[in-house]
């Protein structure tokens, strides 16, 4: 449907269905910082040292291979920066189809969250080093870097801390809590995107600190039910419509690669550190393989830089082939994985 495939949508960046989709990650991250549980990482730690091996990893590894492509500096920081995540809205919505539930998937939860992080703040740093080498403004530098990430962790950990708060005053907190956090989810993504902090990470912060303060969110709650699902949907059109043929077309030899690249690093770090962390070598590859997906939160980034004129998707080669392959065949992979490791309880036909 989109315009460069010679559709009818126009490039979404900018736009009020933009918007939207910031909305639809807004609640995607709050419901994955709701699911991590800090004290498993304390009296587990090899998981979050597994995290920070992998992410950093691959990193290195799809850095060294954008340079072997003759890549710039900086469109080959941004590449390897971007190929750190894990898309959350691939993993958090096959998990909740299948109503997984487990190791591998709790692996997933946190390993993802940790690579949404790492991605938020080296993607800052990156930019904030862009803008430094092509303005020569360190203040406008820092803005974009330590300013946007404090800010945005801050003003996220408020709502975390003022939204359980206020349900406990109401009262019948479970039963209120799916359309406050869902309302409070929306607010923040607006008042962070208008001011041009990272709605991403304030969002992330809410839910895990809205976590422990205890607010309870029930199984049936997942995904925000109808809303979610809509904006879900609207998420995907907006990555999709992002895309330009001809960029996926000149950039798929180096998106093959860093693909393969990326992969194998996630199921190296969490197969070597799988004893350590205590599963199987088995269910360590098995979680790795299930962080294949990458792709909305690479155009979400993408988008967030808009005002700085970043146009990564046109300087990074590779960039929207690598979105578009992992946008089919991520959750796939990820629902295989998931399935072959014995947590899913559904019939796997569904």
């Amino acid at each position: 449907m989109a315009a460069s495939q010679g559709g009818f949508l126009h490039n979404p960046s900018g736009t009020p269905i933009a918007l939207l989709a910031h909305f639809a990650f807004g609640l995607i991250l709050f419901e994955l910082g709701y699911r991590i549980n800090l004290r498993w990482l304390r009296v587990n730690p090899w998981l979050a040292i597994t995290g920070m091996v992998e992410a950093s990893g691959c990193f290195a590894a799809v850095f060294m291979l954008a340079q072997a492509f003759a890549l710039p500096m900086v469109p080959s920081l941004l590449l390897a920066a971007l190929a750190m995540a894990t898309s959350p809205a691939a993993v958090l919505r096959v998990a909740n189809e299948l109503q997984s539930s487990g190791q591998v998937t709790e692996r997933l939860f946190h390993l993802t969250a940790c690579n949404c992080v790492l991605t938020l703040f080296i993607f800052k740093a990156v930019v904030g080093y862009w803008v430094l080498a092509s303005a020569g403004s360190a203040f406008e530098a820092a803005w974009n870097t330590l300013v946007v990430i404090g800010v945005s962790v801050a003003i996220g950990a408020t709502f975390g801390v003022a939204v359980p708060a206020l349900l406990r005053q109401l009262g019948n907190i479970d039963r209120n809590a799916t359309v406050a956090f869902a309302a409070a989810a929306l607010l923040l993504t607006a008042v962070t995107h208008a001011f041009k902090f990272s709605p991403l990470l304030a969002a992330l912060a809410f839910g895990l600190v809205a976590r422990h303060r205890r607010a309870i969110l029930s199984q049936a709650q997942r995904n925000f039910g109808t809303l979610g699902d809509l904006l879900t949907v609207l998420l995907f059109v907006f990555i999709t419509a992002s895309l330009d043929w001809q960029q996926v077309r000149n950039g798929l030899t180096l998106a093959l690669a860093v693909i393969a690249v990326r992969l194998t690093v996630k199921m190296a770090a969490t197969t070597v550190f799988a004893h350590l962390s205590g599963v199987s070598w088995r269910k360590g590859a098995l979680t790795g393989l299930a962080m294949t997906p990458m792709s909305g939160l690479v155009i979400v980034l993408l988008e967030q830089t808009r005002h700085l004129k970043l146009y990564a998707l046109d300087q990074v080669a590779g960039l929207a082939a690598i979105v578009l392959l992992l946008e089919v065949i991520g959750p796939v992979i990820t629902r295989r994985a998931l399935v072959w490791a014995g947590e899913t309880h559904q019939p796997e036909g569904r």
